[in-house]
């Protein structure tokens, strides 16, 4: 892939012209040089993802034979934890490694355009140049959990085009990015020292989804102390106590222009955690039961795209008068909507 790639700011971009130019896109030409490491091409069907658009279906049905084999990696903390930082750090020592990366960061979006604000992406212009990796910015648009609604087809892309590892660096929002852990093969929290105890990161929710733990700053006063809340917290259960079930490992790292200390033994926890899911069959779980959330959105939206039609109809007049009247209730009701459709 070409760097040209990394200047792709997402959805900000997406004119009402630019839109119609791609309803006529040549999906089959799009994917082919999407595989052949064609950076611009790879940005025009995140685009079309993106942008809802008429050819959506046809792009999902051209990748699907050529999913399946990036490791996804996510990373997810509260604002201020260095996550931008870590994931530049992680790419360097991926590159090193010889193998091609995507990220994929999920920036809050503009109260005035609805584009992505692209101030972490300033960070990470040390790969700008590099033909290995694709970064692209997406705009949260106000949905929940961290994540933007295109991301899960976003990261299709990504693992057609070639990329050995896609990293998703969720928006920084606290305690409801959650969404991530159903999306990744292996989850990383980063969590820095002053940044809350151990209680706080138990009511975040945190213990539950990672599946590594990375004190960021490790250098800073405090370091020493926020490991031993992760474990006094790790040892009260939870499901990483059962029988048989990965334990999360904490690392120390130091994440920085001038430094990565420590993030070869992050690498090394994860590429620990890939074995793990493997041999326990715990990869193939996680990958069904994204694939089971994934068709499940599909299909919802489709149900309140076809809602949406019979909103306000006769139909639903009617009924809305019964429920009124008590002659019947809301969920019969919705019931016998939901059979007209």
């Amino acid at each position: 892939m070409t760097s040209e790639g990394t200047a792709v700011a997402g959805p900000a971009a997406g004119a009402s012209g630019g839109r119609r130019s791609r309803r006529g896109a040549d999906v089959p030409a799009l994917v082919e040089s999407a595989r052949n490491g064609d950076a611009r091409a790879v940005a025009r069907l995140i685009s079309l993802v993106e942008d809802a658009s008429p050819a959506l279906r046809e792009v999902a049905a051209a990748l699907s034979p050529h999913t399946g084999h990036a490791q996804v990696l996510g990373l997810t903390g509260a604002p201020g934890v260095g996550k931008s930082t870590t994931t530049t750090a992680l790419v360097r020592a991926l590159r090193t490694a010889g193998k091609r990366v995507g990220v994929l960061a999920v920036d809050p979006s503009s109260p005035f355009s609805g584009g992505a604000l692209l101030g972490d992406r300033v960070r990470m212009q040390d790969h700008a140049g590099d033909s290995g990796v694709f970064i692209r910015s997406m705009a949260s648009r106000g949905h929940l959990g961290g994540l933007a609604w295109a991301t899960p087809q976003a990261l299709r892309v990504l693992d057609a085009a070639g990329c050995d590892v896609v990293l998703i660096e969720t928006v920084g929002v606290g305690q409801s990015e959650l969404e991530i852990a159903s999306l990744a093969d292996t989850t990383l929290v980063l969590v820095a020292p002053g940044m809350g105890d151990g209680i706080q990161a138990a009511k975040a929710g945190i213990l539950e989804v990672a599946d590594v733990f990375v004190v960021n700053k490790a250098d800073r006063d405090g370091a020493d102390q926020t490991v031993r809340d992760l474990r006094y917290m790790l040892s009260l259960g939870g499901r990483h106590s059962e029988a048989g079930h990965w334990r999360p490992p904490i690392c120390k790292t130091v994440a920085s222009r001038d430094t990565d200390n420590g993030v070869d033994g992050v690498l090394s926890r994860i590429d620990q955690h890939r074995e793990w899911l493997e041999s326990s069959g715990e990869l193939h779980r996680r990958r069904s039961e994204r694939a089971a959330r994934e068709i499940e959105a599909i299909a919802l939206a489709a149900l309140r795209e076809r809602m949406g039609d019979v909103h306000g109809s006769a139909a639903l007049g009617a009924l809305a008068d019964q429920v009124v009247a008590g002659a019947t209730d809301p969920y019969r009701a919705a019931d016998e909507l939901v059979a007209q459709l």
